[in-house]
């Protein structure tokens, strides 16, 4: 096939809308069931790229949280597209009969999706899904951190679709600086808040709409009535899968007055359960590597801060296994006494490593939440309704999980997204669809239609036609 350039690609997809800016059903149907059979078919192909980027990356989790999460994505696309392509019909003022209105959904044109190294196919694809179904064209930039992943994704997707209508262009960060810098009709990207800024500022040049995924800490609130042997193995599976580097991992737990008291209680179980789900780690191809050795020497140089700063950190290893570096697993970490001032409560750690945190009380918890940066998702644990009301009414956050982590973003109708530092714009299911739609408000006039008593020259009739307007209004 043909090599081209980014602009020549882009270019390609914005002639190709322009022939066809409204997609029916059918083409919109076709290009996601194709998406499926690619999916479907190269499913372990996928999982084994992702994982030679990794160094080792599990087989069963790439399937569970990339393979799985896009086919559902797509399922659930393909089964309501023609109720959410269709116009709706809204309320008109009575003044304004028989004049009526309705709301077109109609594509944007050509969207851009720049994706990152953790989850590196569903965060490609989901994105994608919606606007597809929206009727747009889609050009994707990976991490240039998979690189194997990257070159993958892109033959797989020319064999299903020609480059006008899906495509993928691989390169380092001046290519996704130039990606950025495109006059796209929509953008996506996900990362980290430092370079958020930098893709929202690039595209403010062409006033590009956005929807930032931006991470960043998110917190999981012990409640002193949780029932600490149902959380400690939700908590462990959410921090675990995929080696915490999941933007949406619990980063870290607060454990408000009576919690606190139960510090060590909740600390044996939580090194029980993650014994439970990996009863070794060095050589269980269930554990994850860190990506990289720069990523795996930050989060030693967090455990290390937070010794130093009067930590107490324990090693989760109960096969006293010995790890090299080369592997790159890092053993699970809790964080007992962790406070504001170390770096584990400061930056997003994206690793096997929880610090645990006491709080006077759950007044104290809230304020702490309000006053950092706002997280793109939040856990509660507990039984106590009351409690649970407070924290949802009294904190902004991304996303809410209660009793459990991760789950809410794998709810098609639930949309995803960040609030403030992590990020602004939705996707998933319907609200993917309308991030990549235009929603054209048309009003329908008839032939014959009273507007006209409001046309100059303004009298008597005018006056007595806005008193009763005023009265309706």
């Amino acid at each position: 096939m043909a090599e081209y350039s980014l602009q020549e690609i882009f270019e390609a997809q914005q002639r190709s809308f322009a022939g066809d800016v409204n997609p029916g059903w059918a083409a919109r149907d076709g290009r996601l069931a194709r998406l499926a059979m690619m999916t479907e078919m190269h499913g372990d192909d996928i999982a084994a790229a992702i994982s030679a980027d990794f160094s080792h990356r599990s087989l069963h989790e790439t399937a569970l949280a990339e393979v799985f999460v896009v086919l559902s994505g797509i399922n659930h696309a393909r089964s309501h597209l023609k109720a959410w392509m269709k116009t709706r019909r809204v309320g008109t003022k009575l003044h304004f009969f028989p004049g009526y209105s309705r709301i077109m959904r109609q594509p944007l044109g050509v969207v851009g999706i720049i994706s990152p190294w953790n989850y590196p196919f569903q965060l490609a694809i989901a994105p994608a899904i919606g606007a597809i179904a929206a009727g747009n064209r889609v050009l994707i930039k990976p991490s240039e951190t998979v690189p194997n992943f990257s070159a993958l994704l892109k033959q797989i997707i020319g064999d299903f679709f020609p480059p006008e209508e899906l495509a993928v262009v691989e390169g380092d960060v001046a290519v996704a600086g130039e990606f950025a810098r495109l006059p796209f009709d929509h953008l996506f990207f996900t990362g980290s808040t430092t370079v958020g800024r930098q893709v929202a500022q690039a595209a403010a040049q062409n006033l590009t709409p956005l929807t930032l995924e931006l991470g960043g800490k998110s917190p999981a609130i012990i409640d002193a009535s949780c029932d600490y042997l149902l959380a400690a193995p939700r908590l462990m599976a959410g921090k675990l899968l995929n080696a915490g580097q999941t933007c949406i991992a619990p980063d870290y737990l607060l454990l408000p007055a009576a919690s606190a008291d139960r510090e060590e209680e909740l600390a044996a179980l939580l090194v029980t359960a993650a014994a439970r789900l990996y009863p070794r780690l060095a050589d269980n191809s269930d554990y994850t590597s860190i990506i990289s050795a720069r990523h795996f020497d930050r989060l030693e140089g967090l455990l290390e801060d937070a010794r130093a700063k009067g930590a107490r950190v324990m090693e989760i290893n109960p096969g006293k296994e010995v790890f090299t570096r080369q592997s790159r697993k890092l053993p699970p970490h809790l964080v007992l006494g962790a406070t504001e001032e170390m770096a584990v409560m400061q930056e997003e750690i994206f690793g096997p490593i929880l610090p645990v945190m006491r709080v006077s009380s759950l007044a104290a918890a809230i304020a702490f939440l309000n006053r950092r940066p706002r997280p793109l998702a939040l856990y509660w644990f507990g039984q106590d309704s009351g409690n649970r009301d407070e924290v949802l009414g009294k904190t902004i956050a991304g996303g809410v999980s209660i009793n459990d982590t991760l789950l809410h973003v794998a709810q098609e109708e639930l949309p995803f997204g960040g609030v403030g530092a992590s990020g602004y714009g939705e996707y998933h299911g319907e609200r993917g669809f309308l991030s990549c739609s235009k929603e054209k408000p048309v009003f329908l006039q008839r032939r014959f239609a009273a507007t006209s008593l409001l046309y100059p020259p303004y009298g008597k009739t005018f006056a007595r036609v806005m008193a009763v307007l005023r009265r309706l209004a």
